[in-house]
């Protein structure tokens, strides 16, 4: 399973590790998601992963 952020979607991204000599490899970065209980817009409570910015907006249950 994807660790993908319930509330607005985010996952990881791809990019490059740049050394000192400038060369380049593909690496990825990973969300901050965290596994948390919360409540909803229906008001039912759901765990699921959220994200790091999402865990301020998101009333916890």
């Amino acid at each position: 399973m994807s660790r993908v952020c319930s509330v607005c979607g985010k996952g990881q991204t791809t990019g490059n590790n740049v050394s000192h000599s400038k060369r380049r490899t593909r690496r990825t970065f990973k969300a901050n998601v965290q596994k948390v209980s919360y409540v909803n817009d229906e008001g039912k409570i759901v765990n699921d992963y959220v994200c790091a910015r999402c865990l301020k907006k998101v009333k916890r249950a």
